[in-house]
């Protein structure tokens, strides 16, 4: 069954006389005539009675006619809510984010998609990197913000870099260390430790700190940054943080140097799978947004990549 064959037919329902139908329909007296005709074999009996110059509905044609009127305003709909997804009038968008990711950042992000995509609807899961490229790659994310420091990227993902953030040690004020300009690894040997669970960096910060038999004794677990951020404040010991998730008026965040850790966050999407509209439409605005006042790293290293080189300067 072809959707033509039903619009002919409603139309004719309607009409009850072919010349009609068929110019309501813009198509020639035969094509219709032929259509309805095919529709009647593949339905297993006629659907009107043709008597000389009146037309009017079989018993059959009054059975299919309100469950063909149904498939009709469904396909219709089907259609107009087709064409609000590709003109992003509506279109729901799965977004994946790192639940350790200053939000301010991430606010800038979804305001900008607001202001000038507001058929979008964003919806936005908080994950750990682990479980976002895991949920990501099984379908139930369309694109996700995160990163995995020492983890090789899935070939099956496709990675635009965003920001780089360094990593700081979240001290209270009263702490011994928090005059100081930056830590050293080695200075927190010996200290409490806030142990954030979602922290990306687990499993691989620890064999540096091992490398320099530096010992640190964890006495909390959180989920949160800001319970963590309140424990620190409180003096019940250090986290490992993000610079930019330090925002406690009782805590300083001071660079972790011999060595440094930075974290790289991407904009992630799975190669291949074909992508909605409002895809595009975020990677743009993520492009176009600027990460901690800086311009996306992967804007950044595309303009560097395409920068003319003058021959006169020698490194």
């Amino acid at each position: 069954m072809e959707m033509h064959q039903v619009r002919y037919f409603l139309a004719l329902c309607e009409d009850l006389n072919f010349t009609h139908a068929a110019e309501r329909c813009h198509v020639a007296q035969p094509s219709l005539t032929r259509a309805i005709r095919q529709l009647e074999q593949e339905l297993g009996g006629l659907l009107f009675h043709r008597e000389r110059s009146h037309t009017h509905l079989s018993e059959l044609g009054r059975i299919v006619r309100p469950h063909l009127e149904q498939v009709y305003r469904e396909m219709q709909e089907a259609k107009r809510q087709a064409v609000d997804f590709a003109r992003l009038r509506h279109a729901p968008l799965k977004l994946g984010i790192m639940c350790t990711i200053a939000p301010d950042q991430i606010i800038g992000l979804i305001s900008a998609v607001r202001a000038r995509h507001d058929g979008i609807e964003l919806k936005m899961a908080d994950a750990n990197a682990w479980e976002l490229e895991e949920r990501l790659l099984q379908g139930d994310l369309e694109v996700a913000i995160y990163c995995i420091p020492g983890h090789e990227p899935d070939e099956r993902l496709h990675i635009l870099p965003l920001f780089r953030e360094q990593i700081v040690a979240a001290l209270g004020r009263q702490h011994r260390l928090a005059s100081k300009n930056a830590v050293r690894v080695k200075d927190l040997d010996g200290e409490c430790y806030i142990h954030r669970t979602n922290c990306e960096f687990a499993g691989f910060a620890d064999p540096v700190f091992q490398a320099q038999n530096v010992k640190c004794t964890a006495v909390y677990w959180s989920e949160r940054d800001d319970w963590t951020l309140a424990m620190v404040a409180a003096g019940l010991g250090w986290a490992f943080m993000p610079a930019n998730s330090v925002n406690h008026p009782a805590v300083v965040g001071l660079p972790i140097i011999e060595p440094e850790f930075w974290r790289e966050v991407n904009l992630v999407t799975v190669r291949g799978r074909p992508h909605s509209p409002a895809v595009g439409a975020l990677v743009h605005e993520a492009m176009s947004t600027r990460w901690f006042g800086e311009r996306a790293l992967a804007v950044e290293r595309t303009t560097f990549n395409e920068s003319p080189v003058d021959d006169s300067v020698q490194a």
